[in-house]
């Protein structure tokens, strides 16, 4: 059983955008798509999923540096406790700064601030690739001797933190927010409004922007998404477009000079013989939300093939240790297939997509052979039902997806 405090806070974090959905249908306030959110929630399923693999590699590289160079040994306490809390903090807040400050950290970090929406899901919405990027700011923590199993307990925590502040449902908060990250803050973090861009990175405590110069009220409603839209449910997409246009442009650097900046510089850095830096672009007021038509037997056929999913990603999550390698690799490959499909399927009624869509039902078939002696005759069951289901769905329907 894993017992990272984000995994086993997986259904709290289900709960909690369940009650925000309810809250919404009371007030008539509208903060969520169900394209957007379940799109959200893939970004940060495929986050769950490779993170299951590189933790490995993070948490090996901390022990390794840890173990080797530690100037010191901080036993565990609850004074240890609240240091490494800000400190881990801290760390963080630089790391996510300079995600938004280098051009090829902000690949990974793009992911995040991609959705036009502001709701509980955006913050499930996570990078596959970011860790790669912001693990280093962590090492410090090691050389100053705070224990692997320490790291990960608090950084769970600060992520848990994190959680509750990506809503529009709640105002400003008196005195908290000059101490506390809060939505409010957090917000502003989200908007690309041009007041607000490269703002409030804090993660649990705003002192670290109001220390150093990154702090921005809350003065309107923020618009929120990035500059340049992505305009596409696509998950995997949504992971690596800021690399596809960053290595584009990389071969037609005239020096290594250069092509260094175009990767470290900030985002949008170009020589002036490639038209100079390209500022971020200003929104249009009239703007449209990206968007597709889809039928709503569409909406509900994606919907529930999408909750069946999550079950299978609970399961691969919750028992990853426990699970063979064939087990994982053919849970991990279907779900990664699935969340593909799920954002193909809200944006194509193309041939192909739906014959991949027959043969991502069809491997469910597959499943009760391969993991028989884990789950059960009964899931036979229920995994045939859910084939016949979506089968009859996609084969027999006579309309298009996309109206």
């Amino acid at each position: 059983m894993n017992l990272s405090p984000v995994i086993l806070a997986i259904p709290v974090f289900f709960i909690l955008m369940a009650a925000e959905l309810i809250y919404e249908g009371l007030t008539r306030k509208r903060t969520y798509r169900l394209n957007d959110a379940i799109t959200n929630i893939n970004l940060g399923v495929l986050d769950q999923l490779s993170g299951a693999f590189a933790k490995v590699v993070k948490i090996g590289i901390y022990t390794v540096v840890y173990e080797l160079f530690a100037l010191w040994t901080i036993e565990e306490s609850l004074g240890s406790f609240i240091a490494l809390f800000f400190l881990y903090d801290l760390c963080y807040y630089w790391s996510h700064r300079m995600a938004h400050t280098i051009s090829l950290f902000w690949g990974g970090h793009i992911v995040h601030h991609q959705s036009e929406e502001y709701n509980l899901s955006v913050a499930l919405r996570q990078s596959s690739t970011s860790f790669i990027w912001s693990f280093p700011f962590y090492l410090p923590l090691a050389l100053v001797g705070f224990s692997p199993i320490q790291l990960v307990f608090v950084g769970g925590l600060n992520l848990l933190y994190q959680f509750w502040i990506h809503t529009e449902h709640i105002n400003r908060l008196g005195p908290l927010e000059w101490v506390m990250n809060t939505p409010s803050h957090h917000r502003v973090h989200h908007g690309r409004n041009p007041a607000y861009i490269d703002k409030n990175y804090a993660g649990v405590f705003i002192i670290w922007d109001r220390l150093f110069g990154t702090f921005e009220d809350e003065k309107e409603r923020p618009d929120y998404g990035i500059t340049k839209p992505l305009n596409s449910w696509n998950p995997l997409y949504a992971n690596v477009s800021h690399y596809v246009d960053l290595f584009r442009a990389l071969p037609r650097a005239q020096s290594i000079k250069d092509g260094l900046h175009m990767l470290f510089g900030p985002p949008g850095w170009m020589p002036k013989y490639l038209g100079g830096y390209q500022a971020p672009h200003e929104f249009e007021t009239d703007y449209s939300k990206y968007d597709q038509d889809v039928r709503h037997g569409a909406h509900g056929y994606i919907l529930f093939q999408f909750l069946f999913a999550l079950v299978a990603v609970a399961y691969f999550l919750f028992e990853f240790s426990s699970l063979g390698s064939i087990e994982q690799a053919y849970l991990a490959v279907w779900v990664l297939v699935s969340t593909l499909l799920f954002g193909l399927l809200f944006e194509s009624n193309s041939s192909w997509v739906i014959r991949l869509e027959v043969i991502r039902l069809t491997a469910l078939l597959v499943a009760p052979l391969l993991l028989e002696l884990l789950i059960g005759i009964q899931a036979a069951v229920v995994l045939f039902a859910l084939f016949s289901l979506g089968a009859f769905w996609t084969l027999s329907r006579k309309r298009p997806l996309l109206v």
